[in-house]
């Protein structure tokens, strides 16, 4: 296969993607477009700018862009419509922002005529999975370059000696072992690896860096409310808000009451087990108001449905499918159950939990009526129960008397 021309190259400025964009440019002799999205991982943007000029690239071949409100309203606001869990637990933080930033690097390909794409996702992992199963599907054409995949620099000490050899800048402690990896963004951080490889021992509390330790976390509960329009967040203790406001100020109410703490070993799509340490505190809170409010606004089989589509649908965004059309027909199923999911929430914070404890809407099924243990006024017969039950009961006793029968 021919060098690539022109690659865009998924840069965070650190230390590996800045090695990668080096040998790129030694490997293929290609010019190289840099792309660092600022998706809320709370780091300063700048420097990856800096870096890239020192490593040759020119001005208007570095892309450095916010784009953190149309991963909440795009991927995050729609993914929580569905009460999305990996494996019941995981809520997908890593997963959700892969589709967004490979939509990006292909939309820049078009802009700056390049003809691949290249990310720093490692063999062993699901990332590139992610990236690539999304770029092809955006652009059936594009090449994706993986140099993890390729180069030979199988070690931190080859990579380190490369990078000393180009004149990469090498923090100091990137001379040791990193004690584990981080990705973060706006909804979550992800740690994996080294001090958290073994699941039998308990990950430092130093591994946590959104949340408060929910046994030093504020002894007074705090009460909020989540207002929602059709099944998205849009107010929070009554103020309207943009998407990644909202989830900012849940992330800081979360973070403070040590609220999103997960110790996970999760099935990777590539087939090995992996243990992680997850903070999403704002979308534990999310997930919990959203349910909240569907409790009264969804119709019980919609609910029951949906809540059965769920795995696959989480299953489908953990393996990358994101851009598939089974993913997109769920997507539609999903998003017709919200129509009438507006209402507010009230939810308590305290040391690590969050419960919804109160919830309203113009929309509510709930029928008081119905339910008081107080006279009901005839809005509900309870001797139509008896026909009720017996239609239900009878394949039962059927097969209660057969089992009589037939020893």
């Amino acid at each position: 296969m021919s060098a690539p021309k022109k690659v865009v190259l998924a840069y965070s400025g650190g230390l590996d993607t800045s090695i990668i964009l080096k040998w790129l440019q030694t490997e293929y002799g290609c010019e190289v477009v840099t792309f660092t999205a600022d998706l809320g991982q709370g780091e300063e943007l700048e420097p990856a700018r800096e870096k890239a000029v020192m490593l040759g690239i020119r001005p208007e071949n570095i892309y450095i862009e916010d784009i953190r409100e149309d991963f909440v309203r795009d991927y995050v606001f729609p993914m929580f419509r569905a009460n999305a869990l990996y494996e019941g637990q995981y809520l997908l933080g890593t997963s959700i922002a892969r589709p967004l930033i490979s939509k990006r690097l292909v939309e820049i390909a078009a802009e700056t005529g390049a003809d691949a794409v290249a990310h720093g996702a490692t063999g062993k992992g699901n990332d590139q999975v992610r990236f690539e199963l999304s770029a092809y599907a955006l652009n059936p054409d594009i090449r994706v370059i993986a140099p993890w995949r390729e180069w030979d620099l199988t070690s931190r000490t080859r990579l380190l000696d490369f990078a000393e050899k180009h004149q990469i800048p090498i923090a100091k402690d990137k001379r040791g072992e990193a004690p584990f990896s981080v990705d973060a963004n706006l909804l979550h951080t992800s740690s994996e690896g080294k001090v958290l490889e073994d699941p039998a021992e308990e990950a430092p509390d130093y591994v946590y860096q959104r949340t408060a330790h929910p046994e030093e976390a504020p002894e007074t509960p705090e009460i909020i409310e989540v207002g929602f329009e059709k099944g998205d967040a849009v107010s929070l203790n009554g103020e309207g808000m943009s998407p990644a406001t909202i989830l900012t100020r849940l992330n800081a109410l979360g973070g403070t009451h040590g609220i999103g703490r997960l110790d996970f070993v999760e099935n990777r799509f590539v087939g090995m087990k992996s243990r992680g340490i997850y903070e999403t505190p704002g979308g534990t809170i999310l997930l919990e108001a959203h349910r909240g409010i569907e409790q009264i606004t969804l119709d019980s089989g919609a609910g029951h449905l949906k809540d059965s589509l769920m795995p696959r649908y989480a299953e489908l965004i953990y393996n990358g499918f994101w851009f598939s059309p089974e993913r997109e027909m769920l997507q539609a199923a999903i998003d017709h159950s919200q129509a009438h999911v507006t209402g507010t929430v009230r939810l308590k914070l305290y040391k690590g939990g969050v419960t919804c404890i109160g919830r309203w809407s113009d929309h509510s099924l709930y029928s008081e009526a119905h339910v008081t243990f107080e006279e009901d006024l005839g809005a509900y017969d309870q001797t139509d129960a008896a026909g009720f039950i017996q239609l239900n009961a009878l394949r039962l006793r059927l097969l209660a008397a057969r089992k009589a029968r037939v020893k």
